[in-house]
């Protein structure tokens, strides 16, 4: 490393941290999260390396098992750990291993969910909680625990603890905010008339005996925290005060080594999603929350939620409003940030966009080595006999693998027929909610600047083009373009949503968007063309709106749809368009009756995917010593494509260009392909 490149002496973020006897080497850290790559309950291969990249990247701590269970009846509903028996102390052992090698800590999260479970998880067991009731997001009854089952829970805890420290972790927390502790700590969801329910102490008493008797199995010295809300807001019940009050009678028990705040709740569609915010909301929603409450205690503090960029971290650790700071998404983008700071990189540092695809498919929107490391590297490795790489279409496919092959070290030649690189993420950023994904598009054009390849803007590429390139390899990434309905009479006196967000100003009169897609493009825009005027009806032959958008992004984009204005018809497919007068007659059939429906309009918008555009493979295939075919094997294996005989090129096309699916599947198709061309 170049030691003027070395701001490891300036920077917050890479000072060390002694966090009780454990010296951390940064401020950087990853809070626990149930990404879902567990098997049976267990962090297997797949899960360590998740994790591993992580540490390889330089991050001093990184904290996994999001809900890990203590207990049989604390379900695994979304793919949590399980800690419940000795069965996973192997796995810890091997994954601590792992870790320490590369000089970064480990940590595991334990909890019982209570009420935030569901009887009908692995174990098919009746969930409880300190009283009878039922969580809005799970849908279960509780069953209010007896004396026995406290006692039970109690020492699962402590034997959880044991596991982990058999493991070799450095430490656990206890997830306390809105699982089995929080509920014992709620008015809400704690009536009792016992010990355990009434006053505030009496609240926080449960929370207090599973520490207690974690201190009192697992040898010291050993780190326990907690994970707990500093407030609820969004019409929580129980007040702010109190949130002050069991922070300091947790820290007052000498019990805990640490705090990781948040701030929220989690038992509401809308809460969940303000929990674990995306581009929906700013950056750091909750800092300032959780900045004002630490100056209300003295062990360490740690933070996540929505900490994308260096500036707000780096703020937020200079500031003293955290000791540690979580980037855990951030590290989903990109697992090698503090190497990259370390090293004087932090431009090339890939950025979280908050669009919440984790959550949702286990995988970064635009980082597709997250989950696939025993297939993808995270770090590009140099060819040795460098090739010529032609690649058309600057879309996010074609942007990637011409970044991909760039840092390999071919001679990158990228061809674009628009002015600007980005093209269907340049329409997407314009819908409300949207915008952070254009931040796709800037990295890796920067990137590009930095290897060095060759971009050139409003080519409109055919063969010659292609040819004066003398290419080895082609990759056609040339996208898609709208499906007008062709097969549906009439639907040519509609148009598509593309027009519509490229036109200046918003359609006229009553507007019915028919979506048959039910992805995030549709629900988006539908709430930003109502928002910007249009009276919107928005139709779907689904249940209901936006069924392909994350559990955690559609409840945002919901409450932006109802606010607009806009009305939802579900259960409807579109049939036929016909022109009646001035406005337009649009006939529907019930998914479910099969009844038909009429409806009137003045204009019709409608999302439906798009269809490849493959003019220029198609020609190029004809004459590609592979016929423009892949190898699946070797493709789905990030492998080397089969070397052929005879002079020419080879060519590929992917993403858009092949059929319509999303950002993260042209990016796969890129890095899958060029990863080791």
């Amino acid at each position: 490393m170049n030691a003027a490149a070395d701001t490891s002496s300036t920077d917050p973020l890479l000072q060390p941290f002694q966090l009780g006897h454990l010296k951390l080497r940064n401020r950087i850290m990853s809070t626990s999260h149930a990404i879902g790559f567990g098997e049976d309950g267990m962090p297997t291969g797949r899960y360590q390396r998740y994790h591993e990249a992580k540490a390889q990247g330089g991050i001093g701590l990184t904290m996994f098992g999001g809900s890990t269970n203590v207990s049989r009846d604390s379900a695994n509903t979304f793919g949590q750990l399980s800690a419940s028996n000795d069965r996973i102390i192997p796995y810890f052992q091997k994954f601590a291993d792992r870790i320490h090698k590369h000089g970064a800590a480990l940590m595991c999260q334990l909890t019982h969910l209570g009420g935030r479970s569901q009887w009908r998880g692995d174990n098919w067991l009746p969930t409880i909680s300190p009283s009878r009731f039922r969580e809005p997001l799970h849908r279960g009854f509780t069953k209010e625990m007896q004396a026995d089952d406290i006692a039970r829970v109690i020492k699962d805890f402590g034997q959880a603890a044991q596991r982990c420290y058999e493991g070799g972790l450095d430490g656990c927390e206890l997830h306390i905010a809105g699982h089995l502790i929080g509920q014992f700590w709620s008015p809400a969801t704690n009536q009792r008339r016992d010990d355990f329910g009434g006053s505030l102490e009496n609240r926080a008493r449960f929370g207090l005996m599973v520490l207690e008797e974690i201190r009192r199995v697992v040898p010291q010295p050993y780190l326990v925290g907690v994970r707990m809300a500093v407030g609820e807001g969004d019409g929580g019940v129980m007040p702010d005060e109190d949130y002050l009050m069991m922070a300091e009678i947790l820290e007052r028990s000498g019990l805990i080594d640490f705090f990781n705040f948040t701030y929220g709740r989690i038992d509401t569609e809308v809460g969940l999603a303000r929990y674990m915010p995306g581009m929906a909301l700013g950056l750091a929603p909750q800092l300032r929350p959780v900045a004002n409450f630490q100056q209300n205690v003295g062990l360490p503090v740690f933070h996540a939620a929505r900490i994308n960029d260096m500036a707000t971290a780096r703020y937020a650790v200079r500031e003293g409003h955290v000791d540690l700071i979580g980037m855990t998404r951030a590290h989903i983008a990109d697992p090698h940030i503090a190497r990259k700071l370390s090293e004087g990189a932090e431009e090339t540092i890939r950025p979280c966009v908050g669009a919440t695809y984790c959550s949702w498919h286990g995988s970064c929107i635009h980082n597709p080595a997250i989950g696939r490391e025993d297939v993808l590297p995270h770090v590009i490795e140099n060819v040795e006999a460098p090739k010529r790489v032609t690649v058309v279409g600057a879309g996010p496919g074609g942007l990637e693998a011409a970044r991909v092959a760039a840092e390999r070290g071919h001679t990158v030649t990228l061809m674009e027929a628009a002015p600007k690189a980005g093209g269907q993420i340049l329409l997407a950023s314009k819908l409300d909610l949207r915008r952070d994904l254009i931040g796709i598009v800037d990295w890796r054009v920067s990137e590009l600047e930095r290897l060095g390849a060759t971009v050139r803007y409003n080519v409109l590429a055919g063969p010659d083009e292609v040819a004066e390139t003398e290419p080895d390899t082609v990759i056609i990434a040339t996208g898609g373009v709208p499906d007008r309905l062709e097969d549906i009479s009439g639907a040519e006196l509609g148009m598509p949503l593309w027009e519509a967000l490229e036109a200046a100003i918003p359609p006229e009169g009553n507007v019915i968007f028919y979506d048959g897609t039910g992805t995030a493009a549709g629900l988006n825009g539908a709430h930003t063309l109502a928002t910007a005027g249009a009276s919107l009806t928005y139709v779907t032959p689904d249940r209901t709106a936006g069924v392909e958008v994350s559990e955690i992004e559609r409840p945002l984009q919901m409450r932006a749809f109802y606010k607009s204005g806009a009305t939802l018809r579900p259960d409807l497919t579109l049939r036929c368009v016909e022109r009646d007068e001035n406005r337009l007659r649009l006939i529907f059939e019930n998914s479910y009756s099969g009844e038909t429906v009429e409806m009137r309009c003045d204009t019709l918008i409608y999302e439906h995917g798009t269809l490849p555009v493959d003019t220029l493979y198609l020609e190029l295939a004809g004459v590609a010593r592979n016929h423009g075919l892949p190898d699946l094997s070797a493709l789905t294996a990030a492998q080397p494509q089969p070397e052929n005989d005879g002079e020419g090129f080879d060519v590929y096309r992917i993403g858009d260009a092949t059929s319509s699916r999303d950002i993260h599947a042209a990016i796969l198709d890129a890095a899958r392909l060029c990863a080791r061309l």
